[in-house]
């Protein structure tokens, strides 16, 4: 068995792969533990996976799995982590901005102790267009999530196997993997890492997926603070809007006993307003009884994994895959 996995989701990468398998071949046998890599190729056109069944061929360290279709960097990670076997489990982008001689720096934390080590982008080498916006992200995220770390969005991380297995990651959750693992109890901390110029190939990421991250904010803060208990935030607002239309239904049927019914004409909307109250308040509170039905079903049936595999290479064995997800 493996004592390190690195996993590299690639997509349209041709030009990076093989000089990214190279040094990062280099870097591992320096390190003197027993290694694999695990390549995912998430759906691209180009001559990635061919080149990948290449290195596959005359390498058994190297694992390749074939998405199907792109599925996005979150459910390629998602497969590369299943498939991993090592005891920490690294993982970087295929594009080389990532540079793999800092890989002992993360493998050195882990060995401290710590469970996650994450990377970070002290000089960015985006514009100012995406570096605002991210530095808002993070800021945010490391607020809401706990977790003061500068740098949520870099894949360049280091994760024990335990842990990085325990979290379940589809969508785009894969930038918010160390505000999951803490609300596991995992211990995570920070390296500084650079952010290398693009040498070859065409970027993946555009300003449209920097403003993604926002709303994405708000789900994992729901995660962190309701994931097992939906009723308390849905009943929280469900039981104020009841007690706020009961208690304006109360004021104005003791103002029609009072009055006689004198004045009621002009406060027909409030009756309208009280009625409202109780009834999305009603409705808040079924809300949160059916998320504590989905949470237990969630705890106690199998998940689905965000991805389907098309083939499994190691070596010169292609497997099939017998499962579509």
């Amino acid at each position: 068995m493996p004592k390190y996995s690195i996993v590299v989701p690639f997509h349209n990468e041709e030009e990076n792969v093989t000089a990214l398998y190279d040094r990062l071949k280099a870097v591992m046998e320096h390190v003197g533990e027993n290694f694999e890599f695990v390549f995912v190729d998430d759906g691209s056109r180009d001559r990635t996976y061919r080149l990948l069944e290449e290195i596959a061929a005359v390498d058994s360290r190297v694992l390749v799995i074939k998405l199907r279709r792109n599925f996005g960097q979150t459910s390629a990670l998602a497969a590369g982590f299943d498939h991993a076997q090592g005891e920490v489990i690294l993982a970087m982008d295929g594009d080389l901005q990532h540079d793999p001689a800092e890989i002992p720096e993360f493998l050195a934390k882990i060995e401290e102790g710590y469970d996650v080590v994450s990377g970070w982008r002290v000089e960015r080498q985006d514009g100012l267009i995406r570096r605002f916006p991210s530095r808002c992200a993070n800021w945010l995220m490391a607020q809401l999530s706990g977790v003061e770390i500068h740098d949520f969005g870099t894949t360049f991380k280091a994760y024990r196997r335990e842990v990085i297995q325990n979290i379940p990651l589809y969508g785009e959750m894969h930038r918010f993997i160390p505000a999951l693992a803490s609300w596991y109890g995992a211990s995570i901390c920070e390296i500084p890492i650079k952010n290398v110029n693009r040498e070859r190939g065409k970027s993946h990421y555009g300003i449209g997926r920097t403003f993604r991250v926002f709303f994405d904010l708000m789900t994992i803060r729901f995660l962190l603070k309701y994931m097992t208990r939906p009723l308390h935030f849905f009943g929280t607002f469900g039981a104020l809007g009841m007690l706020a239309g009961t208690g304006l239904a109360g004021w104005l049927l003791m103002l029609k006993i009072l009055t006689g019914g004198k004045v009621m004409a002009a406060h027909g909307p409030l009756f309208v307003i009280a009625g409202v109250l109780l009834l999305a308040g009603i409705q808040l509170i079924g809300i949160g009884l059916l998320g504590e039905l989905q949470v237990r079903h969630y705890h106690s049936d199998n998940q689905r994994a965000p991805y389907t595999v098309d083939r499994i290479i190691r070596a010169r064995n292609v497997e099939e895959s017998p499962l579509l997800g």
